[in-house]
């Protein structure tokens, strides 16, 4: 009887112990992301890394820039982007996949390159940006557009797949080949506000802007024209007048270039 016990307890103190020693192997083990895990706003699904590729070439990223991704996951925009020579910072909510980017980063060895922060996308400043990337929902793009248009004119804001709405993309990219889904870069630049009354040696100009859509009267005198073509590529603004072709660069109130019509070439200045 007493043997029978005796044996008993040493199997059960094996179990306790080897179940002791799973769940330290357990809390041990590496956190690993699943594809579709819940997160604050989004649940997680990685972008393919064709498409990463992409939008950091649609967005022109140079070593000059300073890239922040918004819901930055495992982190592969950030440290791809770090790799080409930007600075690059991810905005994750989640702490266990803000643990994981910064050892996937140690990894590659980008020192102070990559860097990964817990945030509320929300609620961090965003203007040191040059280039801004998200894989966000259709609302939390609406939500963030006031936010993101208010940044320096010219910030490029690359998305995956999602639109901004009536805010067109001034660019957009598909990848193929083994892009299987969430295969599309799109690609907006921050237009310059220039909506209001421009006096200029030539007579004023009443713009009305949505978005990087540009169009107004100009008045000389008693005549008035319409502004056609009118159009924002960051500071850089275009538009016609008639035959006169209005090309500049918009400095706060001040916009500064060159009038063409025909063969005929002058500077041309504009206060608001």
């Amino acid at each position: 009887m007493r043997s029978n016990l005796a044996r008993g307890c040493v199997l059960i103190i094996g179990l306790v112990l080897a179940g002791a020693g799973l769940l330290a192997q357990a809390q041990q083990a590496p956190f690993q992301p699943t594809v579709g895990q819940a997160g604050k706003d989004v649940i997680w699904v990685p972008t393919p890394q064709t498409l990463v590729d992409k939008m950091l070439d649609i967005a022109k990223l140079t070593p000059q820039d300073v890239l922040m991704d918004l819901g930055s996951g495992d982190g592969r925009t950030v440290i791809t982007a770090a790799k080409r020579g930007a600075r690059a910072m991810g905005i994750e909510y989640e702490p266990d996949m803000v643990a994981l980017s910064q050892r996937n980063a140690a990894a590659e060895k980008l020192g102070d390159k990559a860097t990964f922060v817990k945030a509320d996308l929300f609620q961090t400043d965003l203007s040191q940006a040059t280039v801004i990337t998200m894989f966000l929902l259709p609302q939390i793009n609406l939500d963030l557009r006031p936010k993101l248009l208010d940044l320096k004119p010219g910030t490029r804001i690359v998305s995956n797949t999602f639109t901004m709405g009536e805010w067109q993309e001034d660019e957009k990219a598909t990848v193929t080949g083994d892009c299987g889904a969430w295969c599309t870069a799109l690609l907006w630049i921050v237009p310059a506000k220039v909506q209001g009354t421009w006096r200029a040696s030539q007579g004023e100009f009443v713009l009305a802007q949505t978005f990087q859509m540009v169009s107004g009267t100009a008045r000389s005198g008693a005549a008035s024209t319409p502004i056609t073509g009118g159009r924002l590529r960051g500071d850089q603004i275009s538009f016609s007048v008639g035959p006169a072709q209005y090309a500049g660069r918009v400095t706060g109130n001040v916009i500064e270039g060159t009038v063409a019509t025909g063969a005929t070439r002058s500077e041309w200045r504009a206060m608001r």
